[in-house]
């Protein structure tokens, strides 16, 4: 599943400079720019830093116009793909999502005792008056997004649902969009089991159309992405030009937050529950470990460690059924260092603009970062493409998106790899726990590099399952 091209295993490496080395040199040159000429024009005196920043608008609203069909159609992908038993499947999601609810825990607990925000307090918000609208606007549109998520139950349970089926996508509601295709997803696997002599051509015309339109959606999106350097660098003028480089003096301490709450969950919760629960010590969970870990973390693709996943898998005595269905098939919900990242930066930034959010807030923040990132995961930075998604989902207007990403993204390059570490590990834990109480076969006398037909087998199987890269560049 996914833009596979630069990640699939023993596919030579992309050549091309990484993206976060372009990112950096376009946050280096905009800087520059914004130093040098402030808001005078300089292109002929028709086109200043005002200008690079309102194209670089343009790019983060082209992803996220991108990233909403694009989630819906990878889960249509997904259930065309993938066949998971019930049972299996139950156990799964009972996994991930007790994984995923101790990580959100995690994040808002830190996000809610130490409030980073507030060091950057006034700097977005002046930067998106300078820059977005006139004042009045935007205290308005701000004002208006602080109110979000502070209904009651059966109020934001009915704003889920559409009044028709165009209205998610054109609203980019990521929460009523992954309801849709898992409605969808449901209804399609039903008709597929049911189907007739004079129905399953058509079936299969849709199913292949769907692959059709996820690929095209890949290739669309790899695209844009390729230029988000160009963005960065537009908004990054725009923004030193008009502010002076003092709006950059605090952002370490949103690197130090993030980093300090993914390492908390990696490093404690799961090492914890695969001792207790999966009967793996840490000597075991992160000894054998930590070749995969050490590989997501320099490769920064946890699509790219899947072999390594699978053979540490193979030599903690993980049955070959249970590392499949973690690491290959349900891979798609072991994302915790993505939506770790993506709710506690929405926190994070709606404390930086001054705009309290409540339990039902950030509630509705939580959710927007499960469904994002197990929507689009397989998908090359898919940190980035549904960032924009979840910003939007807390409520703050596109011109504050447009102005804080690029300020996060000067140390996403560091974060992204220690995303696809905890990425791995929760591939990793996930097995571990599938393999307790099961009633297969374990796989046994395998050679101490985990080398065996096991391994040979998951390899084979992993390409055509519902791996993902998951957020990472080359």
């Amino acid at each position: 599943m996914g833009e596979q091209k630069s990640h699939v295993v023993g596919e030579p490496p992309n050549r091309r400079v990484p993206l976060y080395v372009r990112v950096l040199a376009g946050v280096v040159l905009g800087i520059v720019l914004g130093l040098v000429f402030g808001e005078r024009k300089y292109l002929f005196g028709r086109i200043g830093n005002a200008e690079l920043g309102r194209l670089g608008l343009l790019v983060v609203k082209l992803l996220k116009a991108l990233a909403v069909p694009l989630v819906f159609f990878a889960i249509l992908d997904a259930f065309v793909k993938t066949d998971i038993s019930l049972k299996k499947g139950a156990r799964l999601l009972v996994i991930c999502a007790v994984n995923a609810t101790v990580a959100l825990g995690i994040g808002l607990s830190i996000m809610n005792g130490f409030t980073p925000g507030r060091h950057l307090s006034g700097t977005v918000s002046e930067l998106y008056r300078l820059g977005a609208a006139p004042s009045d606007a935007a205290a308005q549109e701000l004002l208006a997004a602080s109110k979000k998520g502070s209904l009651g139950f059966l109020d934001n349970l009915s704003s889920y649902v559409p009044r028709s089926l165009v209205d998610p996508f054109s609203e980019n509601s990521v929460i009523t969009v992954v309801l849709l295709g898992l409605l969808a997803g449901l209804a399609l696997r039903r008709a597929r089991a049911r189907r007739t002599e004079g129905t399953e051509q058509g079936l299969t015309v849709i199913e292949q159309g769907i692959g059709g339109v996820y690929a095209i959606l890949v290739e669309a999106l790899d695209i844009v992405v390729s230029i988000v350097p160009i963005g960065v660098l537009g908004v990054v003028a725009d923004v030193v030009g008009k502010a002076g480089l003092r709006v950059f003096e605090s952002i370490w301490i949103f690197l130090v937050t993030v980093l300090a709450a993914m390492a908390l969950h990696s490093l404690v919760y799961y090492p914890l529950v695969a001792w207790l629960v999966g009967k793996k010590p840490p000597r075991v969970y992160l000894g054998i470990g930590a070749d995969p870990i050490l590989t997501g973390l320099s490769t920064n693709s946890s699509l790219a460690t899947v072999p390594v996943t699978l053979k540490a898998l193979d030599r903690m005595g993980v049955s070959p059924a249970s590392a499949r269905l973690a690491a290959c098939i349900g891979t798609n919900l072991n994302n915790d260092g993505i939506l770790l990242y993506e709710a506690m930066t929405a926190v994070f930034l709606t404390q930086a603009v001054g705009m309290p959010l409540g339990l039902g807030g950030q509630v509705t923040i939580g959710l927007a970062s499960v469904m994002a990132a197990a929507g689009i995961a397989g998908i090359p930075e898919a940190g980035l493409v549904v960032l924009p998604l979840v910003l939007g989902a807390a409520g703050l207007p596109d011109a504050l998106i447009a102005t804080a990403i690029p300020l996060v993204m000067t140390v996403d390059w560091i974060i992204a790899r220690v995303r696809s570490g905890v990425n791995v590990m929760s591939d990793m834990l996930v097995a571990v726990l599938l393999d307790v109480g099961d009633g297969e076969k374990k796989s046994s006398g395998a050679a101490p590099d985990g080398g065996g037909e096991d391994v040979a087998d998951l390899l084979g199987n992993a390409g055509g399952s519902l791996g993902g890269g998951r957020d990472e560049s080359p």
